[in-house]
């Protein structure tokens, strides 16, 4: 008896501990709406002006936001429910308030679920605004209170808000709840299969020489592992030895992970077994940021060995790849692979969404090597618009499209991120939009004239307005002479697998060719960036006159005559292949109706380059240290080439802090939006030679970053601290902030953005980041104030492009001041 009561007492106190190892929130404060973030480079946020000045009152509740603030804006107590969570009409676009008192200095993960960002005693973190679950965050607690401001949407307000501290048993630890995994296919395990999981640091130093040993099915494999910043979670790669493995279901891997020679934890992972004929995900090493990537396969049913026809599928809103790869039964006569669009809801396929389609794209055509004549683009709900976008975008990659319950722009739908604007009121409105404009399918609209395109929508489609593709199917009936349209009776959002496997999209599919480019004589060609979209079969648009302004083509060619001729917009340089024409051959090249350019060929496969000056006259390729294709520029282009976070070092204690924790901050996001990780360093550790042709995210100034002089030193853009000089113009203060992108002097392709402010209050203006919003638009640089936070458009100092040969003196700028 007393055996079982000392057992009862132990197991108890065992459970109170542990229960004591986590503090879920159930009472807090709310306050809202009171900011405003979008897909635009301006935001607005009451509460973080007055957090950043450190002028932000202590909450209490129903006491007002700030001094003068709206009777609205008072803060109110709010509890959580049963599920624990916080809801209330407040948390649309508001904030909720959190304390901990702390008996001591410690360490925790927080976990919160339904919010954009937060901040942890001052200290900006990632969020979870789709509530998938997974998200930890490495916190130190403080001696004493504890606050915690959680930035809310309109969402928060009906999916629901939790939040909680965990106390971990470890330092160091796996977590497994987010995997990247593959499928493994029998008769397929020759090689080694990536996956990823996060690895979490909660300690005060970096994590290096780690490595993660995978067993699987008496297989052993050591993976070497990058490093883990301080206080911080990444995302990381390993192998898996898979050729153990015999049978279908479900294979059970253990990893372990290994720091100094020692296991810091374990954990176990599941991998799908399937046959060839299944369908399955595959993996791989991404070169946009060097993290494991995933697609979905549909394969061929049955495989003839004649090349098959190739179906590009991108998903919707929430939706695994995976899942839609099995949306859609195999196909005879091809082979259906779908990116993910680097998560269920990730980028709405433009950005690094775009570039994760066109990757994969890319890696499964060299994998299932299909008929370059049959290759086809489809794709439901975001996925719709995607396939919008990637078909005005890409016009050139598809014999024919098929937007599934889609909506066509970002501008007119939106989602979480909210809408593109339409339209802006002031010159610093309209030239900041401009930066969005390769969102804009309608503008790129006849881009779709060599494509087939067939629309299918429910026409009682509650979540997509049927609306969306009524609009589509008339602008298209003005201009195009091959498209189709189908409405389907009775059809919801989403009426089953036939939603996107309709089997007449097939039949027309089939009817689809991409001819060769020696068929084409007639070319009406589209682009908004050069950097993003810049080729069409035999001509390539080089270089703008107005940045990022539409610029258009349209050509006819006679190869008997040897002429090419028709009008362009807004094109300063355009290359035209002649490998259609033979050696000896005097080709006549007429633009614009102005005097005609002849050119005598001398090797096959040459192109001409052509520069509008007076009139056109023959040029030459841009030179890499020019703007073209390979490196156009705005502010967020520097993010697409494997990335590396470099934070200053040699500021004052409170700068170096907030350049580490602004790294820290979008690395999380980074990871939570793109299923991605970055390499963070400090000024001090970044050598240029170990990061070749990389983009580089530098953020300090000149005064506080040791890496600025060796990489923007030529740069007529400059900040230090208590100015920021742009061009022959200086302005001053310690609350500006700057966004600006800048070549590498070192690489032909990568460049600079840099994330600067002149003082602490204009770094922390610098925090947000709707860069990584889907379609924002970020111009070559802009120049704000704090008091953007609070007054918005009326805060922006200088916002511009550079011209082509990254001069101001040639670019355009407006400001207000």
């Amino acid at each position: 008896m007393k055996n079982h009561i000392l057992f009862l007492t132990l197991f108890l106190l065992t459970f109170a501990a542990r229960a004591q190892r986590e503090h879920p929130f159930t009472y807090g404060l709310m306050v809202g709406p009171c900011h405003q973030y979008g897909r635009e480079a301006l935001y607005t946020d009451l509460l973080a002006y007055h957090l950043y000045r450190g002028s932000l009152p202590k909450p209490e509740a129903d006491r007002p936001l700030v001094t003068g603030a709206p009777k609205e804006l008072q803060w109110q107590g709010v509890t959580a429910d049963k599920e624990n969570k916080f809801r209330g009409r407040s948390f649309n676009n508001g904030y909720l308030y959190l304390t901990y008192p702390s008996d001591r200095e410690q360490t925790a993960l927080l976990h919160a679920t339904g919010h954009n960002m937060l901040y942890f005693n001052g200290t900006p973190h990632a969020g979870d605004p789709y509530a998938g679950g997974w998200m930890v965050v490495p916190v130190r607690l403080k001696k004493g209170l504890n606050e915690i401001y959680v930035r809310t949407s309109q969402f928060s307000r009906f999916q629901g808000l939790t939040a909680k501290l965990v106390f971990p048993e470890k330092p160091v630890l796996l977590s497994v709840d987010d995997p990247t995994l593959p499928s493994v296919v029998i008769g397929r395990q020759n090689e080694p299969l990536w996956g990823a999981v996060v690895v979490v640091n909660t300690t005060a130093k970096p994590l290096t020489g780690l490595k993660m040993r995978s067993r699987l099915a008496g297989k052993d494999l050591l993976t070497d592992l990058p490093a883990v910043p301080p206080m911080t979670t990444r995302k990381v790669g390993f192998r898996m030895d898979v050729s153990g493995v015999q049978e279908k279901g479900t294979a059970k891997a253990a990893l372990a992970l290994l720091h100094g020679g020692k296991q810091a934890d374990e954990k176990e992972i599941s991998l799908s077994v399937v046959g060839p004929e299944q369908h399955f995900a595959q993996t791989f090493i991404s070169a946009i940021d060097g993290s494991v990537q995933y697609f979905g396969v549909a394969p061929q049913s049955k495989p003839d060995g004649t090349p098959p026809a190739f179906f590009l599928s991108v998903h919707g809103a929430g939706v695994e790849a995976i899942g839609q790869a099995r949306a859609y039964e195999s196909k005879d006569w091809g082979v259906l692979v779908a990116p993910t669009n680097r998560r269920p809801r990730g980028f709405n396929w433009e950005d690094w969404g775009r570039l994760d389609a066109l990757e994969v794209f890319e890696l499964a055509k060299k994998q299932f090597r299909p008929d370059p004549e049959r290759i086809y683009l489809t794709g439901h709900s975001m996925g719709g618009h995607g396939t919008w976008y990637l078909g005005a975008t890409f016009p050139g990659n598809w014999a024919a499209i098929a937007p599934c319950a889609g909506y066509p722009t970002l501008a007119g739908y939106g989602s979480h991120d909210g809408k593109i604007p339409e339209e802006g009121g002031t010159a610093v409105e309209k030239l900041l939009l401009r930066a969005s404009s390769p969102s804009n399918v309608i503008s790129l609209a006849t881009n779709y004239k060599p494509l087939g395109v067939y629309i299918l929508h429910g026409d009682s489609d509650r979540t997509v307005s049927v609306e969306y593709a009524r609009q589509m199917r008339k602008m298209l009936g003005t201009f195009h002479p091959d498209f189709t349209h189908y409405e389907y009776p009775g059809g919801s959002h989403w009426y089953g697998n036939h939603s996107v496997d309709w089997k007449p999209l097939f039949d027309y599919f089939r009817w689809h060719r991409i001819p060769a480019d020696s068929a084409v004589n007639v070319i009406d060609f589209t682009t908004a960036n050069p950097g993003i979209s810049s080729k069409m079969r035999w001509i390539s648009i080089e270089q703008q006159v107005s940045p990022l302004k539409y610029s258009r083509v349209q050509l006819r060619r006679d190869k008997k005559k040897k002429v090419i001729s028709g009008i362009t917009e807004n094109v300063s340089l355009l290359a035209v292949s002649l490998a259609d024409f033979a050696p000896g051959d005097t080709v006549s090249l007429a633009l614009d109706g102005q005097n005609p350019v002849r050119y005598g060929i001398k090797t096959a496969g040459e192109t001409i380059y052509l520069a509008k000056k007076a009139g056109w006259e023959p040029g030459e390729k841009p030179a890499v240290t020019r703007k073209g294709p390979h490196r156009y520029g705005t502010f967020k282009e520097p993010f697409n080439h494997r990335m590396v976070f470099v934070y200053g070092t040699a500021g004052k204690p409170e700068e170096n802090e907030w350049a580490y924790n602004k790294a820290r901050y979008d690395a999380e996001t980074w990871y939570y939006r793109g299923n991605g990780a970055v390499d963070i360093v400090s000024d001090r550790e970044f050598d240029p030679r170990q990061y070749p042709d990389r983009g580089v995210v530098l953020i300090g100034n000149a005064t506080t970053n040791r890496a600025w002089n060796r990489l923007l030193a030529d740069c007529p853009i400059q900040v230090s601290r208590g100015q920021v000089t742009v061009g022959g113009e200086r302005l001053t203060g310690d609350d500006l902030s700057a966004y600006f992108t800048w070549p590498r002097p070192d690489s032909p392709t990568a460049s600079v953005a840099v994330i600067a402010g002149s003082g602490l209050p204009g770094m922390k203006a610098a925090d947000a980041n709707q860069y990584f919003a889907g379609g924002s638009g970020f111009p070559d640089y802009m120049i704000f104030g704090l008091d953007m936070v609070k007054d918005g458009i009326k805060g922006v100092r200088k916002t511009g492009f550079f011209d082509n040969r990254w001069r101001l003196e040639g670019g355009e700028m407006v400001g207000w001041k």
